[in-house]
């Protein structure tokens, strides 16, 4: 028999303390994803790193029919604006009630909050369910900073998460789905079983490339076996409601088989709490340790500008730590991507080889956060496409619109005309600046940038700037979080305002 399967795609992270809304247009663009597509084209996306591409793959493998019906995704922001999320979850729920078919796959992140609904995902999920009825089968793939709920477990037939931050793996843990959806399918409906975790995770704290999560991921693939399907995310430690945070799950075949193998991670991940704590640098020190290490470094030292990744709802723009490279005198650095479109455009007026009087950035409204007025003079200019060639979004053409190289005392600053999170090194080229032969480079970026960066990095620091992407969970200004829930590992317990009164 060939299975006739519905497949859509509508990926937002939302900072729900974030300065900027997420509108249509931002997913027409994509901002650092794959532009908006529907129907036939969205079989291009087969040949990109994301959940779609690979489960397009384990489709046709499988001899599956597919029926494409719109992917789409933003770069993270603040809530999804309800014009927005209903615009396209209505052709979703629109072609799932005019097409046949066996089934459902939707590529999703599992942490988007829109401006009239906390879960974005569970929403959508249960508009589905009404449309489709209790037999078909839907199935999806979440971003491991999804942040799971009830809702998205009671109306999906099964969930399966990303175990690779940096994000490697999307194209694998979309082929995860497909087989998912084929169990489900031959073996009838599967088990669940499901737990939360006490505390909130740094993002920071996250990274699949050491310990703790390492150890993790790789104890729970080990546990894993035929007909037994784990995942484990973190979450998104930015969203502002009841279900934020980390949530450990699975499905099969063998109810007692998925409940003791989630027990087993759930023990670990409790009994390393310590281990999961994030420590940071100030600007300044993070700028006097790394100028310190480069005058002995063979290769470029990385710091991770993490409180404005415009992959985690900051704007990119923040100069706390350009400032502090300026202050102390830093030479042969880098910084990127600086967000500031009036820049490029009195650069590109300006002309190559001009000198320029701006004010730059600085528009964040973060505490601590100013505009840098300076005198830069013009190195590059370029219209700011290119295709990433890094682990991540592998292959995938990329339009940050025009671009400017900006150099002021010993620092570059790449300045875009769009967002996007520093994930890859063709990122620094589009601004003329190649990453290998500077000392230091300031990624606008919290983890991502470490599959592209980490191969040509003496060390790696991780700053805390002034910015709108809160990197401590426990400096947040929560009001709506589970009671009880520990901000960070090892922290302060919430409390509501109407419990602590």
């Amino acid at each position: 028999m060939t299975y006739r399967i519905l497949i859509a795609g509508f990926q937002h992270e939302t900072n729900t303390f974030a300065p900027s809304k997420a509108e249509y247009e931002n997913f027409v663009r994509g901002e650092g994803f794959p532009q908006m597509v529907r129907g036939v084209e969205m079989l291009e996306l087969r040949n990109v790193n994301i959940p779609a591409g690979g489960f397009l793959i384990e489709a046709e493998r499988l001899g599956y029919e597919v029926v494409p019906v719109i992917w789409a995704g933003a770069s993270p922001s603040a809530h999804v604006t309800r014009e927005t999320y209903d615009r396209i979850t209505d052709e979703i729920i629109k072609a799932a009630a005019n097409e046949a078919f066996d089934g459902i796959y939707l590529d999703l992140h599992g942490a988007m909050v829109a401006e009239h609904t906390d879960d974005g995902e569970g929403t959508l999920l249960a508009r589905l369910r009404a449309v489709v009825g209790q037999d078909i089968p839907i199935v999806i793939s979440l971003d491991l900073h999804a942040n799971v709920t009830e809702l998205m477990l009671n109306h999906a037939d099964a969930m399966v998460a990303f175990r690779t931050y940096p994000h490697v793996d999307m194209a694998d843990t979309g082929a995860r789905a497909a087989k998912l959806l084929e169990l489900r399918l031959r073996s009838g409906k599967l088990h669940c079983e499901s737990l939360r975790l006490p505390f909130l995770i740094p993002i920071n704290g996250m990274c699949t490339l050491m310990d703790p999560a390492r150890s993790l991921y790789e104890q729970l693939e080990h546990l894993e076996s035929e007909g037994l399907s784990l995942s484990f995310t973190p979450g998104f430690p930015a969203a502002d409601f009841e279900e934020c945070g980390p949530v450990i799950w699975g499905y099969g075949t063998d109810r007692q088989a998925i409940k003791a193998a989630v027990a087993v991670l759930y023990k670990k991940v409790v009994g390393e709490e310590d281990q999961w704590e994030v420590p940071f640098l100030l600007p300044d020190e993070a700028v006097l340790r790394a100028m310190t290490l480069a005058e002995t470094a063979q290769r470029p030292i990385v710091i991770a500008d993490t409180q404005d990744n415009p992959g985690a709802g900051g704007d990119s723009n923040t100069t706390g730590m350009l400032k502090a490279l300026i202050k102390h005198g830093a030479t042969n650095a880098a910084v990127g991507l600086l967000y500031d479109p009036a820049a490029v455009q009195s650069a590109i007026a300006a002309g190559v080889g001009s000198f320029i009087e701006i004010t730059l950035g600085g528009q964040s409204g973060a505490l601590g956060d100013s505009p840098l007025q300076g005198r830069f003079e013009v190195m590059h200019l370029s219209d700011g496409r290119c295709r990433f060639a890094g682990p991540m979004m592998n292959g995938m053409e990329v339009d940050v619109g025009p671009v400017a190289c900006l150099k002021i005392g010993g620092v570059k600053v790449a300045v875009s005309s769009g967002k996007c999170q520093m994930l890859d090194r063709n990122l620094y080229r589009i601004a003329g600046i190649e990453p290998e032969q500077m000392s230091v480079l300031v990624n606008k970026s919290s983890v991502h940038f470490r599959a592209d960066f980490a191969p040509i990095a003496d060390q790696i620091l991780v700053a805390k700037a002034p910015g709108p992407m809160t990197a401590d969970p426990a400096d947040i200004p929560w009001k709506r979080l589970r009671e009880g829930i520990r901000l960070k590992p090892n922290g302060p317990s919430f409390h509501s305002p109407e419990y602590r009164a």
